[in-house]
């Protein structure tokens, strides 16, 4: 098995990120504490679990903070508990090759993706915590208990063992490419569930990555009446926001300036340019998540509307919070994906995402601008990472 990780080596992470301002290629380097390693395929540690094979792997800006080390010491999630080797690498579209004498749910032949990580179910724990009895699994409140085997492998390699109960079957109808999509894909929407707008009332993206995209084409297909303005960084990124259905696309603008045009808000300067609106967006969508999008988005919005952090730092973040008590705009958060309440009934963000695409909703063309062979991974993780290649989604052909 050939697989690309993380080990949790603190001396070499340190030294690597001591390193980086002056060399940017040590993260490539034998120093760095990431690197493709070679090991035997293990035998499955469990009558439950699974062999798969890659196919395709897309590459998520979390794989890229971790490749490059774009990382916080002292953000919460490091306080946890885990294993001292983290595998890139869940956006990846896999084939079922082995299954142990207890699974239920899989054959050989299928093809899956990832569902979740270690949790109630595949830990085999029960009772379940209150989230995963929810479906939430990406909130398992047991998530670092360490009762069962951790899985081996990740999307960036040959393939990974897991159990049955952290991959989701693929319909043989859906293609790789949308397979493959469907991750990113499912976090849009549940972003866009997160605070739907209603009919006439204007929705803001912040930022039009992947995610952000997402979250364009999940809203036009579950708010169709609702007004959509996308702020892009670049020109390639704003072309294919309008595509989606984006009402108005914003490149390199002030983002305070057109909200005063489209929302009717009022716009008041302070001191040292310290800028603020009466008035803005229902609901802000920050799918960039740095302590200037933040703060920019919770200006943005008007008194009482919502701001969905969708984008990832691993940074402590300094940011004016005062817009939450003194405007009393609402920030909500989410992790991934998990379940959901659309359409009168209570189902998983992956089948509504699966639903969504199957019946053309959610249009994917354009989305995979790059594919590299694994042999090249990090020639693909440069590409990911300078959007000025004109990168949406990369995908390592596995």
């Amino acid at each position: 098995m050939r697989t690309i990780c993380l080990d949790k080596h603190l001396p070499r992470i340190l030294l690597t990120k001591t390193l980086q301002p002056l060399w940017p290629g040590v993260v490539f380097s034998p120093l760095s504490p990431t690197r493709m390693v070679e090991m035997p395929d293990p035998p499955l540690p469990g009558p439950r679990w699974v062999r798969l094979r890659n196919r395709f792997s897309g590459i998520c800006a979390s794989d890229l903070h971790l490749l490059f080390l774009e990382a916080d010491l002292g953000v919460s999630p490091v306080a946890l508990p885990g294993s001292a080797r983290t595998y890139l690498g869940h956006e990846v579209v896999s084939e079922v090759v082995e299954v142990g004498p207890a699974v239920t749910t899989l054959q050989t032949g299928d093809r899956v993706i990832m569902d979740s990580g270690t949790n109630c179910l595949t830990q085999e724990i029960v009772p379940p915590c209150r989230h995963c009895q929810e479906g939430n699994y990406g909130l398992c409140e047991n998530v670092a208990l360490g009762h069962s085997p951790s899985g081996i492998g990740g999307g960036w390699g040959d393939g990974y063992i897991a159990h049955e109960r952290a991959v989701y079957r693929v319909p043989r109808q859906v293609g790789n490419d949308a397979a493959v999509l469907l991750e990113p894909l499912s976090v849009g929407v549940r972003t866009a569930l997160r605070r739907l707008p209603q009919p006439g009332e204007h929705a803001l993206v912040l930022g039009c990555g992947m995610i952000g995209l997402a979250v364009i084409a999940a809203l036009r297909a579950l708010a169709p009446d609702s007004h959509i303005t996308a702020l892009a960084r670049y020109s390639h990124q704003a072309a294919v926001a309008g595509r989606l259905g984006a009402d108005r696309v914003l490149e390199r603008t002030d983002p305070y300036a057109a909200a005063v045009e489209i929302t009717g808000a009022k716009l008041y300067a302070g001191l040292l340019n310290n800028r603020m609106l009466l008035g803005g967006f229902d609901v802000v969508y920050d799918c960039v998540g740095t302590a200037r999008t933040l703060q920019d988005s919770l200006r943005l919005a008007r008194a009482g509307g919502t701001v969905v952090l969708a984008g990832v730092s691993f940074h402590s973040l300094r940011v004016d919070l005062t817009p939450i008590w003194y405007q009393e705009v609402n920030l909500v958060g989410l992790l991934g994906h998990g379940m959901e309440e659309w359409g009168g009934t209570r189902r998983s963000t992956y089948d509504l995402t699966l639903e969504l695409l199957q019946a053309g909703r959610l249009p994917t063309e354009g989305l995979i601008t790059h594919r590299f062979p694994l042999a090249q991974w990090r020639t693909a993780a440069r590409t990911a990472a300078r959007k000025r290649t004109g990168a949406i989604k990369v995908v390592l052909e596995c």
